[in-house]
């Protein structure tokens, strides 16, 4: 069994795909695509070839923890995923994971044309590895 992560956006769709000993992030890309149409098919190929049995969500929760547009967007796109997947889907709290991305990035020297490439599937692998922990944590 595999756990994939998906930090969904609106052109550029971060994923991380965890270890078969779930355990750390063993594989991770980004899907560049407006339409959600696009980008579930995509994850879908990438559910197949990697074997995935679980998916987690980003789910972008205010500062104050309060639920905007963002949430909102990402909690109709959970549902999209759950019905075309059929595999269980949870919503994560994704706070702090893309500026914790560009923060890690710019730190191994990259720069913000070379962090803008990559920083969805580093928010993603952020994202999968909090859950993960989460998990051995609490059974």
């Amino acid at each position: 069994m595999k756990i994939m992560a998906i930090d969904y956006g609106d052109a550029h769709t971060g994923v991380a795909i965890s270890d078969r000993t779930l355990t750390l992030c063993g594989f991770s890309t980004v899907v560049n695509a407006y339409r959600s149409e696009v980008v579930i098919e995509r994850i879908q190929a990438l559910i197949a070839e990697h074997e995935v049995a679980e998916l987690v969500l980003g789910h972008p929760i205010n500062m104050d923890g309060t639920r905007g547009p963002r949430a909102e967007k990402a909690e109709a796109f959970a549902e999209q995923l759950r019905e075309t997947t059929g595999l269980p889907v949870t919503l994560w709290d994704e706070r702090r994971t893309t500026v914790d991305a560009h923060n890690i990035l710019a730190a191994n020297g990259k720069r913000a044309k070379e962090r803008k490439k990559t920083v969805d599937a580093v928010a993603a692998s952020l994202m999968l590895e909090g859950y993960l922990t989460f998990r051995k944590r609490n059974g």
